[in-house]
Order: structure tokens, then sequence, then C-alpha cells
């Protein structure tokens, strides 16, 4: 097991814990606003007419995006460092949550989430690689929880006050609640992140390993298989489970909000105590293990008959999403580290997060149209059924575990 027996050191050197304290923050608040708009999107697409494969288009053009720039951002972030494009990509999202207020069709909608994907390849791959970067050798399962444990809060308030928002005063008002939780989370990083150079990291100035050298890695394919299918489910249950709840039981947006949050929080929860866990452990099994509990979720959303049934699901795709999201990183971490080359590595594995979103919410956006929408929840299952198998075979060639 590749990791450092010492732990006679505190979570987080003190030079360090005020960019830590500084990212913790300025992510949570500005996924929070990002959180807003999520199960609204659906809904508004839906409202101005859009079929089932639009609806996955506008979660998978921001996922296409992502894709697309995540590698040279997160590699150029190892050359010069992570302030300015944390600082670029906050920007950005100020000026898409006012774009979603301007916004009257579908198109246009689809044209600002592939804005905001680029705007999200330069924050959140990067704020993880500072982060990992950071983290004292062995306890990098305990530092990634902790710091995911901000994301998952954030996401699952996020959705809350969306639907209360939008319930209460309106779609808009949510809209203009990213914008200003952005604008929170861009002065945050300009006043009190070191400026490049001064960032307590250390540019790479040597050669950085061949992109070939990175995905013929098994560990990093096997990281790379499991990020993708849980991805997947996530793009689904983002993109599909506001409509289905509303189609099947009619809820309000409020109601929405609290399901899709649900999952989420209770994912955030897990962070820590299994963070803890997989710095001690066999983080490959505690990794199979939660794509378990992600597939049965899954299933149960199918089956649902009502709300409570609806929250029992989400609530067990939140556990297992708990128990291996802080390995999985833990073991991306260590990767980074090896190869001297963070931000590229934690890119690649932010990559396929964005593939599968938009793999899961465009394929699941066909199979609603061509069949039916209760469709979409057992071809989630089969996605992180396979995702897990195939982590534990990649696995199985690699010393990481």
């Amino acid at each position: 097991m590749l990791k450092e027996k010492n732990r006679n050191f505190s979570l987080i050197p003190s030079p360090h814990k005020k960019i830590f304290l500084t990212l913790f923050f300025t992510i949570f608040i500005t996924v929070t606003g990002v959180g807003i708009v999520v199960p609204l999107l659906p809904v508004y697409a839906n409202d101005l007419g859009a079929k089932g494969i639009y609806i996955g288009m506008i979660f998978g053009a921001f996922a296409l995006s992502r894709t697309i720039f995540l590698p040279l951002f997160g590699r150029a972030s190892d050359r010069v460092g992570r302030k300015p494009f944390i600082v670029a990509g906050l920007a950005g999202y100020v000026i898409v949550s006012v774009a979603f207020m301007l916004s009257q069709s579908v198109t246009s909608l689809i044209i600002f989430r592939f804005i905001q994907g680029i705007a999200s390849a330069m924050i959140m791959p990067v704020v993880q690689a500072y982060v990992g970067e950071i983290t004292p050798p062995g306890r990098e399962g305990y530092a990634m929880g902790l710091f995911s444990m901000s994301m998952f809060a954030s996401m699952s308030l996020g959705p809350l006050m969306g639907g209360v928002i939008s319930d209460l005063i309106s779609m808009d008002a949510a809209f203009a609640c990213l914008g200003i939780l952005s604008v929170a989370g861009l002065c945050l990083t300009l006043l009190l992140l070191p400026r490049p150079g001064k960032e307590h990291i250390q540019p790479n100035e040597t050669e950085l390993p061949s992109w070939r050298s990175m995905v013929s890695d098994p560990g990093l394919c096997g990281l790379f298989a499991y990020r993708f299918a849980y991805a997947a489910c996530i793009g689904i249950i983002w993109s599909f489970l506001p409509l289905f709840a509303h189609s099947r039981f009619n809820l309000t947006d409020t109601h929405t909000g609290f399901l899709v949050m649900l999952g989420v929080f209770i994912s955030g929860i897990f962070q820590i105590p299994m963070g803890y866990l997989a710095d001690r452990f066999n983080t490959r099994i505690m990794v199979v293990m939660g794509g378990v509990l992600c597939a049965a979720g899954m299933l149960m959303v199918n089956s649902a008959t009502s709300y409570g049934g609806l929250l029992r699901a989400v609530c067990l795709f939140g556990i297992g999403g708990g128990v291996s999201m802080p390995s999985i990183m833990a073991m991306a971490v260590i990767k980074g580290n090896q190869k001297k080359a963070m931000g590229s590595v934690i890119s690649l594995i932010t990559m396929a997060h964005s593939l599968g979103m938009m793999t899961g919410s465009m394929a699941a956006g066909l199979a609603m149209d061509h069949a039916e929408l209760a469709v979409v929840f057992p071809f989630g299952a089969g996605v992180m059924i396979f995702g897990g198998a195939a982590l534990h075979l990649f696995m199985a060639r690699d010393h990481l575990t």
C-alpha cells in the first residue's frame, strides 16, 4: 500500500491553513450558487418546450466544455500556479448568471451551460490540485474528505435554496443568487490567496509526464472508469429526477430541491469519516462497496411508489458516494504526487466526471425519448456496476490500493 506511515503532524501545516480555509469557504459559497440552478434548469427547459434529448444536452454541454478544457487548464496550472485560473473561472460564473436571466430559448441555455463548463474547468480541478499539493502524505483521504465536505454541503444547500427562491420569488431571482455568491467567492480568492510564485506549491519546471504515459497507467485508468460511472449516475439524477418526481408525484420545486439536496447532503456527511478510514483501510474495497450502494439506490428510484420511496433511494445513493469518493480522491492525490503533476492527474479524474455527466445525461435523454422516463434509472445502475468492476480489474494490475 503506497502510503506514508508517519502520522505525527497536523492535518494541514500552519503555513497552509489560511490557503486551505480560503479554498474551503470559496468553494462552499461558489458551489452553493451553482447548485441553486440545478433543480430549476430541467423544469425551465421543459417549460420552453424541450424534449428529453435537449434537457440532456443542457447538462451535457456543461460536461463537454469541461472535458475539452480540463487538460489545458490542469497542466497549465502545474506550470504557472493555481490562482489565475481560479479567479478567471469565478469571473466566468458571474457572467453566466446574468446570461441565464436573459435566456429565452433552449438553444441559449445550452450555449450558456457550455460557457459555464469552461469556467468550471478553471476552478474545480485546480482547487482540488491545490489542496492535494498542500496535504501531508498519509492524510490524503481525510484532507480530501474534509475539503469534499465543503462541496457536498454546498451542493446540498444550493438545490434547496433554488427551489425555495423559485417558489417564493422567481426563477430569475435564483439565477441572480448564483451571480452574487460567485462574486463573494471571487473576492475571497483575490484578497486571501497568495499570488503565483507565493502559493506554497512548487510549479513543475521539469518535463511533465506525457499524456500517453498517464492514460496507460492502470491505476489512473481504474480511477477514471469509476469516476466516469459515478458521474453518469449523477448526470441522470440531476437531469431527470426532478422531471420524474414532478411527473409521477406532482411535486413542487421546493420538494424537488429537497430531494436533490438530500442525496448530496448524505454524501457530504460521510466524507470525513470515510476519508479517515481511507487512510487506514483498503481503499479499493471501500470504492467497490460504495459503487454497489450507488447502483442499488438508482434501482430504488425506479421502483419508488411514493415521495418517501424517492427519499430513501437518494439517501442510499448518497451513502454510496460518501463511502467511495474520499478513497477515489485520496488515490488520485497519491498518483499526483507520484508523477509530480498534481494538476494534470486531478484534471484527468475531473475529465472522467465531465464525460460521465455528459454521457449519462445524453444517453438517458435518448432512452427517455425512445422508451419512457423510468428506464433511465436502471440504465444508470448498470453503468455503476460496470464502473466498479472496471476499477477492480485495473487496480489488480496496480500497486495503489
